[in-house]
């Protein structure tokens, strides 16, 4: 493929260069490109080189300005980058699906970026060889397989009934099942083998222009533990809904697994377990590993890109996230994500039973990732809307582990990350004599373990409260503390409940209640389009406590009427766009932020920025003339290249040769020597 836009590579079907005159770097919006495509002959023997000669993006001015627009030089190694504007592209403009995969109507069909499956008009289908591929029936967006577009089109438009199929509980099962069900790669496996090489691992990936990074190592999938390699079906699941929710291209997204072995024996047995069949690394391997990693993204994609830790277990999540919080642009969904959104719940349950974070008392079951870091929001939100000092504002948060309630008799014994919660009381070994001691006015489960909160505890919680606030969040729904239904009937249908993983209304006394879902997604996607559209390089608390107040305050009185403390899913995108802005607001106001100047309006800046799957208008396909090249070129005798024109008409002549016979020798020989003519062949073509 010859490129004359940005930098390019040669392979056997053309050639191309990569720096010096035929490349440029793209400011803030690209100028018209060049690009020169050799393709294979068509089974007819046909072959055409395309000349695209077009601006990607229409200028937009000021708040309206795209994600997209930014500049792609600026890297931690120096390095330029690869910037891909197809995403981005206005709905009006036409953009140009040929690339080096697509070289005839069947490729053209098999490509999720491109395909339009039946929205493919009459002219369309006559320029791309698509008749006889294609039912005769033109409509604008039909159900197709492979097709990128559709599948965020079905999504966006269907997320409350659809959320469930792509993300919790569904994506457990997925990852379950995870080496049977692939097919094609989504993303990139990074395992031992790769070590010492992961930057070259990275450059494998077609993209470039990386803005979201979603890693797992696969030890803590959800509630179903050691996964593995088979964890990627986290990542992945979560770009979608980047996209989906949040807006983030999905060429701008990166699913990473890094596969240090599994310590579950039914997959180190199983002859089908696609990962590294041995135990997992630990100590120094690990973090060797992962640091490479890490510096690599950076190096790669630059300082801006976010890096978001998931489903790690509990020792090495607190150890990455304290790590590389000061130096990356780094964020763990199971810490602060959850953290964010449980946090966003409260303050919305507040306005039914009154009063504020500091008059409550909180009582957990699980002293894990998520539960300590729920409770350290909590405190830091109490400690904000106080003045309290945080070792205060911890003094109203008590947790209960494995071991029973966290004390401080048991400080020699507990985890770094549990320390902080061990507070003066007697030793308590069950959860319902906790509730009996402590006296909490809200209950909130992240232990992973199914059906704990019995009647006897939610029962014991009603006697405590009128409005006792019960929030049972382990996913998935087989973990989750209790249910729905459970909640509403053993507290006679006073509990304010919220949950991790759907649950259907529930009927009591002839009233329906509509549970809450405090679903990471609800913060994940904004608070990363708050990051990307502000260029921010840090992720910082005061970040989360502005997410999750903005997602309270998208609650109405109609929600509450009916027994809801989240808005509805059906409005999520509206919901990103505020996040987003409050977020990318308090990046500014922190000094965070490196794109300037700020945008005057955020939440329309947010909405602007968002991906839309629309599907979009194909130019007309024309083959090159190379004749008229080579007679163009005729016309050089006289230039400062010193090529006689006889010279350069046998060059382009041998130059044609050499594409349709994939001589790549030949190829960059010619080529070197046409490419000095490129800027005045640029003005003409």
């Amino acid at each position: 493929m010859i490129s004359l836009h940005r930098s390019c590579f040669l392979n056997n079907t053309g050639i191309s260069g990569s720096s010096s005159p035929l490349s440029y770097k793209l400011k803030k919006l690209p100028p018209a490109s060049v690009k020169v495509t050799a393709l294979r002959p068509n089974r007819d023997g046909y072959s055409s080189v395309l000349v695209e000669n077009s601006n990607p993006l229409k200028e937009i001015k000021d708040d309206t300005s795209s994600v997209a627009d930014v500049d792609p030089t600026s890297t931690v190694s120096g390095e330029d980058t690869e910037f891909s504007y197809d995403d981005a592209a206005a709905d009006d403009q036409l953009v140009t699906p040929w690339s080096l995969s697509v070289a005839s109507g069947y490729s053209l069909l098999r490509d999720p970026h491109h395909n339009k499956g039946l929205a493919f008009n009459e002219k369309e289908r006559d320029a791309y060889y698509l008749r006889g591929l294609l039912p005769p029936t033109v409509i604008s967006q039909d159900l197709q397989e492979l097709n990128e577009r559709l599948f965020y089109k079905l999504l966006i438009n269907n997320v409350e009934e659809l959320l469930p199929v792509v993300y919790t509980p569904t994506v457990g099962k997925a990852c379950q099942k995870y080496g049977s069900i692939f097919r094609r790669p989504q993303g990139l496996f990074i395992s031992l083998k790769e070590k010492g090489k992961i930057r070259e691992v990275l450059r494998n990936w077609p993209q470039r222009n990386i803005q979201v990074i979603v890693v797992t190592d696969g030890e803590r999938i959800l509630g179903l533990g050691d996964l593995g390699c088979q964890g990627m079906g986290i990542p992945i699941g979560k770009l979608s809904l980047y996209t989906a929710l949040g807006g983030v291209r999905p060429s701008a997204c990166l699913p990473v697994t890094i596969d240090v072995g599994t310590n579950n024996e039914k997959l180190l047995n199983d002859e089908f377990y696609i990962g590294l069949r041995q135990r997992r690394a630990t100590g120094q391997e690990y973090a060797e590993l992962m640091h490479e990693f890490m510096t690599a993204v950076k190096q790669t994609y630059g300082e801006k890109v976010l890096i978001q830790f998931e489903d790690f277990a509990n020792h090495n999540a607190f150890d990455l996230l304290a790590k590389y919080s000061t130096t990356h642009l780094v964020f763990n969904d199971d810490i602060q994500g959850t953290a964010s959104v449980v946090l966003a719940g409260l303050v919305a349950a507040l306005k039914v039973v009154g009063g504020t974070l500091a008059d409550h008392r909180f009582l957990f079951l699980g002293a894990g990732e998520a539960g300590t870091g729920i409770a350290e929001l909590i405190a830091l939100e109490i400690s904000k809307q106080t003045s309290m000092p945080l070792k205060e504002a911890r003094k109203k948060i008590s947790l209960v582990d494995s071991k029973g309630l966290i004390v401080k008799s048991r400080i020699d014994t507990l985890q770094h990350f549990k320390k902080p919660w061990a507070h003066d009381h007697e030793p308590v070994k069950n959860l319902v004599d906790a509730v009996n001691g402590i006296k909490p006015t809200v209950l909130i489960g992240t232990s992973g373990v199914g059906r704990t909160f019995t009647k006897e505890v939610v029962e014991a919680m009603a006697a405590l409260n009128e409005k006792p606030i019960v929030f049972s969040l382990s996913n998935p729904t087989s973990q989750s503390e209790c249910t729905a239904e459970e909640a509403y009937t053993w507290s006679q249908g006073r509990a304010i409940f919220a949950s991790g993983s759907p649950f259907d209304p529930v009927e009591y006394n002839g009233r329906v209640f509509v549970p809450g879902q405090a679903n990471n997604a609800y913060i994940f996607p904004g608070l990363g389009l708050g990051l990307i559209m502000s260029g921010a390089i840090r992720v910082h608390d005061d970040m989360l406590l502005a997410a999750s107040e903005a997602l309270a305050a998208q609650v109405t009185q109609e929600n509450f009427d009916k027994g809801q403390i989240y808005p509805p899913f059906r409005n999520i995108r509206k919901i990103s766009a505020h996040i987003a802005a409050d977020v990318a607001a308090k990046a500014y106001e922190l000094g965070l932020a490196t794109r300037q100047p700020r945008p005057h309006n955020l939440v329309k800046y947010a909405e602007n920025c968002m991906y839309d799957p629309a599907y979009q208008s194909y130019r007309e396909r024309k083959p090159f003339d190379f004749n008229k090249l080579a007679a163009y070129m005729h016309r050089f005798k006289g230039s400062s290249s010193s090529i006689g024109a006889k010279k350069m008409k046998s060059e382009s002549t041998l130059f044609r040769e050499y594409c349709k016979s994939g001589n790549r020798e030949g190829c960059m020989r010619c080529f070197q020597q046409l490419k000095k003519e490129y800027a005045t062949m640029r003005k003409n073509y």
